[in-house]
């Protein structure tokens, strides 16, 4: 940063031009900056220039020093201001100081504001009967409200936003236009009189009702069990009494989700808003803080025994997703409700969540009952984030409204703009350009025609709103990919990165830290560069510069694909592979292990994450699964603490390639006589010692001693935690992803990450 300080400063009046950087739009920077001088007795103006704030300030040295201090120490929460550059100018001569007009021609260091949850000045305005905005759902200030989700163009004004639409009336005009004022430029400002209002349209009643009425109208459908998809801020929520089981179950036979976990909201209460959260859940200090948090995420927590929960929102799991209301309709809501409310996104399964009135009541027809709408539009999808506490930090499993679009840094600097889009589950795309890297909130898997259209408008928004325009791609290497066949229909170059080379590059990347890493990349199937299916591999290097050094033994798929959701296949697999019958085998004619001798369409796999199922399959008789990673889940929730591993032997394969051989627990995991308790705990404890085994190999011949965790098989706190325990306990320092998620939803910035490395290299 730099230092004003360093100015030798004449006694008389000083001026000075100030260029910040960072969050400080759409944050309340500017009116921030008016207070500040005013309070200082200083002279001038601030303004938006496409991302940075200009500001020129004329008064005496010592004023202007402390001014200096406090834009950064006592900027406003949700902003993070930095100093770039501080001038030196001739006098200039001002009235006062002045916010003056966004200026759209600088060179532009863009920050597009995400989301933010209502905040408490707003929030004890909506609950004064003498306030104008009293109960008004669509409350905000400079301090909280949606921003990304509306943003049409930038600068951030409001012209350039979905509330276009909506003129202010004579008071909000007057808010916005005083820079005293908590809504100075506060885009989204609105009140009852100009702003948005909800809709609220029965299936079974062709009138509609508005305003308090259509608030009312919801909740009596609430309350008698029926389904609402209630419009939010990145798009609408299924909601319906998260108490009552049938409700809860008629949600799932609608929507074809039989057992995948529904988030719950709770109503906000008590000193830090979690007094209810806590009658239903286990918080840590660490969950806590992020429940609270203007990200306002989802926080799988420990649930409590003995709640009125349904039993059903979580089938056989000991955690439930928790998040609080972060806008002021859901605030109403679930304060009128008085009571937790099943949240989960209203899509089609593994869609990007809906946003758009029309289309929800056409695509969801049957599965809501009613709905409720506004009319201010989302310009794109924004899914809820979800994080997890694993190895003692809140960790990412999907990042989204609140936290996206999440800006990183790249070590290489990017001389031709680069887009990174991703694999094919957890979609989500990155920009790079210089050394900036810029990743998308979760769109949803690439197996539909509308998640390809939401992709697409995505890429297009990162580039338009940032001013970057892509030269070039990199894609993952499977050429099944959605992603990569988009990709290839560009036409722009096209990069490949290997699927586990990205996991590892992202991690890497993350953490930044000089030296090779040891980086165990274990998640389902990704193609590897011997075009099988890998997923259980240790990688040694840094980015671009990865090789295989570990993996696992290798056995074939039958069905290929098929086995993701039928984990049968793969303990069939295991069992076929070592020559041994498996009497519950589901393969009663035989079919699949005839096409798997012949090696019809058997895709060899070293990946963890199917060794996982197939003990999911053998201990638990989840033959089929609903949701990816069922069985594994259902088994972590059954481990109570670390067992008596299986040492499995480790031997070096024709490629040099060192290899655990899982044969040894298969005797264990499919033993009927043990308790399933039991089967999975040892499974836990064995997969955990092949890796300190593996880590092991590697240090003698090559002095590495950081290792990394990435792929979502880590997303398994009992694997993860008992691995970290064990590395660490053998002098390892072990890293595991704590910006992004660990799974697919972070190989875009591992792509880019490979191509800058590649760039420097090369």
């Amino acid at each position: 940063m730099a230092e004003f300080a360093a100015h030798a400063l004449p006694v008389t009046n000083s001026a000075f031009r100030f260029v910040l950087s960072g969050h400080v739009q759409g944050v309340g920077f500017r009116p921030f900056v008016y207070r500040l001088a005013e309070r200082h007795g200083l002279t001038g103006r601030v303004q938006n220039q496409l991302g940075e704030v200009e500001i020129i300030a004329v008064g005496q040295p010592d004023s202007l020093q402390q001014f200096q201090q406090e834009l950064v120490h006592d900027a406003p929460p949700l902003s993070r201001p930095a100093i770039d550059k501080i001038e030196r100018l001739d006098i200039e001569a001002f009235d006062g100081f002045e916010i003056v007009a966004s200026s759209g021609q600088a060179n532009a260091r863009i920050f597009v504001p995400h989301d933010y949850f209502m905040c408490d000045d707003c929030r004890r305005e909506l609950h004064d009967p003498s306030d104008r905005r009293y109960r008004y759902p669509f409350i905000n200030c400079t301090q909280c409200g949606p921003r990304y989700t509306l943003i049409e163009a930038l600068p951030y004004d409001r012209a350039n936003t979905s509330m276009a639409g909506f003129p202010l009336c004579a008071d909000c005009n007057e808010e916005y236009l005083d820079p005293g004022d908590r809504r100075f430029h506060a885009e989204p400002v609105a009140c009852p009189a100009c702003g948005p209002q909800l809709t609220f349209h029965d299936k079974a009643d062709t009138k509609s009702l508005f305003a308090s009425a259509a608030m009312h109208a919801a909740l009596d459908k609430l309350r008698d069990g029926e389904i609402i998809a209630v419009k939010g801020i990145g798009g609408y929520h299924l909601m319906c009494d998260a108490r009552d089981y049938s409700a809860v179950d008629k949600l799932r036979q609608r929507k074809h989700r039989p057992a995948k976990p529904l988030a719950v909201m709770f109503p906000l209460s008590g000193e830090d808003g979690l007094e209810v959260v806590r009658t239903y859940a286990s918080v840590s200090s660490e969950e806590a803080g992020l429940l609270a948090s203007p990200a306002r995420p989802i926080v799988l927590t420990s649930k409590k025994n003995g709640s009125d929960l349904a039993d059903n929102i979580a089938f056989g799991l000991g955690e439930v997703g928790a998040f609080l209301p972060y806008s002021p309709l859901h605030q109403l809501l679930l304060e009128a409700f008085d009571g937790p409310l099943v949240a989960t996104s209203a899509n089609i399964s593994g869609e990007p969540v809906l946003t758009e009135n029309t289309e929800v009541e056409d695509r969801l027809a049957g599965v809501a009952d009613a709905f409720l709408h506004h009319d201010r539009p989302i310009v794109r999808p924004a899914d809820d984030p979800v994080f997890r506490r694993i190895a003692g930090v809140m960790r990412p499993l999907r990042i989204g409204r609140g936290c996206a679009p999440l800006e990183l840094e790249l070590s290489g600097r990017q001389e031709r703009p680069l887009l990174a889009v991703g694999g094919h589950m957890k979609g989500a795309l990155a920009l790079a350009w210089d050394n900036r890297a810029v990743i998308s909130p979760h769109i949803g898997e690439m197996d539909s025609p509308r998640s390809l259209r939401v992709f697409e408008q995505v890429a297009s928004d990162l580039q338009r709103l940032y001013g970057v325009q892509a030269e070039r791609i990199v894609c993952d290497a499977h050429r099944g990919y959605t992603t990569h066949r988009w990709a290839r229909e560009q036409s722009l170059p096209v990069e490949t990165v290997w699927h586990h080379h990205a996991h590892a590059s992202a991690v890497a990347a993350e953490y930044a830290r000089e030296g090779q890493w040891l980086m165990f990349t274990w998640d389902g199937v990704g193609l590897g560069e011997d075009q099988t299916l890998w997923g259980g591999e240790a990688l040694l290097g840094e980015p671009g510069a990865w090789r295989r050094v570990c993996s696992l033994r290798p056995f074939r798929l039958p069905g290929g694909e098929r086995a993701g959701r039928e984990p049968w296949r793969s303990a069939a697999a295991l069992h076929w592979t070592c020559g041994r019958p498996w009497p519950d085998c589901p393969d009663r004619d035989g079919i699949a292990e005839s096409a798997w001798r012949k090696k019809l369409n058997c895709p060899e796999t070293s990946a963890a994450g199917r060794l996982f199922d197939a003990a999911a399959a053998l201990i638990l008789n989840a033959h089929q699964t609903s949701y990816e990673a069922e069985g594994p889940m259902l088994l972590e929730s059954l481990c109570r603490s670390c067992a008596e591993p299986v040492d499995l032997p480790l031997d070096t394969d024709a490629n040099g390639v060192w290899r655990s051989d899982w044969e040894p627990l298969l005797d264990v995991i499919a033993d009927t006589r043990r308790t399933q308790v039991s089967r999975a705990e040892v499974l836990h404890s064995s997969m955990a010692l092949v890796l300190l085994q593996q880590a092991r190999k590697i240090r003698e011949g090559n002095l590495v001693t950081q290792v990394g965790l990435c792929g979502g098989v880590f997303q398994n706190r009992i694997l993860a935690e008992q691995v970290v325990s064990l590395l660490q306990d053998d002098g390892f320092r072990v890293l595991l992803p704590s910006v992004l998620p660990g799974n697919d939803a972070a190989l875009c910035f591992g792509q880019l990450a490979e191509l800058a490395a590649r760039d420097t290299s090369g």
